[in-house]
This record gives structure tokens, sequence and C-alpha cells, in this order.
């Protein structure tokens, strides 16, 4: 969530998206600490598409790295919005590692694993809605990300 509050100061066009997006890791929160699939799900879902997206699909990981590599040789940081991306990008891998070890340490059967399931469908389904509505410049990024 630190990495979605530096980006709307950087980004004032995504202040909305991005408090909306911040209330998916809370729930995660909530919902992990209290060993809910649906939790663990929503984590590890949504973390590891933002960080396909991001890796794959875009640069923005990528020119995170070039920043890094930009503060080492120089000692400053051409685009902090570009750096916080592999600020973000860690958050998510340490996310979906917390997630998957809280959920499997608890040895699930078939019905947590649906619940698992379940639990990254929502935060999806919730995740492509607020895209839709409060972030529409990155439809097309979506577009490219599922081949329409």
């Amino acid at each position: 969530m630190f990495a979605l509050f530096l980006s709307a100061v950087f980004e004032p066009s995504i202040r909305v998206l991005h408090a909306l997006q911040a209330l998916i890791y809370v729930a995660v929160v909530m919902l992990s600490r209290r060993n809910s699939p649906w939790g663990y799900g929503a984590g590890v879902v949504v973390s590891a598409f933002w960080n396909y997206i991001n890796l794959f699909v875009n640069t923005f990981i990528r020119n995170g790295v070039e920043q890094l590599i930009g503060l080492l040789q120089t000692g400053r940081i051409a685009r902090p919005d570009q750096f916080l991306a592999l600020i973000a990008a860690t958050g998510h891998f340490v996310l979906i590692a917390a997630c998957l070890t809280g959920f499997l340490k608890n040895r699930p059967n078939a019905g947590e694993w649906s619940k698992f399931a379940g639990g990254g469908v929502l935060a999806m389904a919730y995740f492509m809605a607020i895209i839709f509505l409060t972030g529409p410049q990155y439809i097309p990024l979506l577009r490219r990300t599922f081949g329409l």
C-alpha cells in the first residue's frame, strides 16, 4: 500500500484507482489474519496478475530496475514514479510468498482450494471493475494482456 500511496503523489490522475486498489490489500490482510482461503487466493492472484502485466506486457518493472541502476551509479533517481514499480513488484512477490505459505501450512482440502480460487476470481473481478470505472487509460493495457 506504501507504493500505491507514493505513486498517487506522483500521478494524481490515478489517486481514486489506487485508493480503491488499496482496499484489495486491506481485505487480503484482514482475511489472511483469519486464515481465510478467500484472502490468500485474493492476495496471490491479484499480485501475480499485476506482476505479470508489468513484467511481460509492459516495461514498468524493467523501467524501475533501470532507475535502481541509475541510483546506484549516480546517487539520483531520475523518475521516482518508475522506481516505485520495483517497490510494488517486490511487495507483490512477498505477498504471493506469504499468502501461499499461510494457505499451504493449513494443508488445504478441495473445498479450501475452491475458496482460494474464488477469492482470486472475486479480487480480479473487483480489480477489473475499478480499472474500468476509474482508470480507463489502462483499458488498452488490459486488452493487450488478454489478447483482445
